[in-house]
């Protein structure tokens, strides 16, 4: 397991800020620091802040041994060309793989109302595209160990009634549109000494679900911190009762959301939990730790 003290996640993109520094837009993007030996990146956001939002932080993407993508829609992909341009410009020998669900690469929809059309909300680029820079798609539906304690959440089961996907989300085959199950949506579970780390990008297949699944595929029951969207932005509050009973019930000490919570549901756990346990999860946000104590950087 991973010392706590070895860990930090800097936010990239998220719709508010942390400080004057730092650009907002739709989206999410984590960038995870193991001790500077091992750094990944969780998502690009929509495009216009990774880069920006990254210098402000002093962190150089192109350290980043690779990039889990948590599903296939823009405000998570959007980043895509302008980082990978940037790591080809940097370091034009550079190889590293891509990691998503192979759904994740069809085509996306969204329509809000049967009134509304369909428009693409899809990763916005050519694959070849991206790979010319010298990244490489790989495609998985199970969890992925991505080190002896990191690990990709593969497909997330929908085990509970009050979690489910929203139904604004399409794909489109043949010409025809059809729901969307989003099977691509993926969080990333990490094992440290104080318990799992869980870091959601959208959670369209429930926050509970996602938490669950991560006690399953890594055996640890105990969950210390989940950050991230959590796609609650509309939730009524039998489901917001739900989620924060499920929580408190699994004992999760830190609790930081972003992106899709929504600024009702976010208020109201913000409500509800203290403030050691609840805070909001900007972009700009810097979380460390010191003597197994988390110091936290946020707005």
């Amino acid at each position: 397991m991973i010392d706590i003290n070895k860990l930090k996640i800097s936010t990239l993109c998220e719709n508010s800020v942390a400080d004057s520094y730092y650009l907002g837009e739709w989206g999410f993007s984590a960038f995870i620091n193991i001790d500077n030996k091992y750094k990944l990146l969780f998502d690009t956001g929509m495009g216009r802040a990774i880069l920006p939002n990254a210098d402000a932080l002093g962190i150089d993407l192109s350290a980043i041994e690779g990039i889990l993508l948590s599903h296939g829609h823009d405000d998570h992909t959007g980043g895509l060309r302008l980082l990978l341009e940037r790591i080809h410009y940097l370091k034009p020998e550079k190889k590293f793989e891509i990691l998503c669900h192979p759904d994740a690469v069809k085509p996306k929809y969204v329509r809000h109302s049967p009134e509304q059309d369909y428009y693409y909300a899809g990763i916005p680029f050519n694959l070849e595209e991206l790979e010319k820079y010298g990244a490489k798609f790989k495609y998985s539906k199970k969890p992925v160990w991505l080190t002896e304690n990191i690990v990709s959440s593969g497909e997330i089961p929908m085990t509970n009634n009050l979690e489910q996907v929203t139904e604004i989300c399409y794909l489109k085959d043949n010409g025809n549109f059809y729901s969307d199950p989003v099977l691509d949506d993926q969080a990333l579970f990490i094992i440290t000494n104080l318990g799992l780390v869980v870091i959601l990008g959208c959670a369209h297949r429930g926050m509970i679900n996602t938490i669950q699944h991560a006690r399953e595929v890594t055996g640890v029951k105990d969950v210390y911190m989940v950050i991230g969207g959590t796609h609650l932005v509309k939730a009524s509050k039998e489901r917001l009762d739900f989620t924060i009973s499920q929580m408190e019930e699994m004992g999760i000490q830190k609790i930081g959301v972003s992106h899709c919570t929504g600024l009702r549901s976010a208020a109201y756990f913000c409500n509800y939990f203290s403030e050691t346990t609840f805070f909001y999860n900007n972009a700009g946000t810097v979380i460390k730790f010191d003597n197994q104590k988390m110091q936290i950087k946020s707005f």
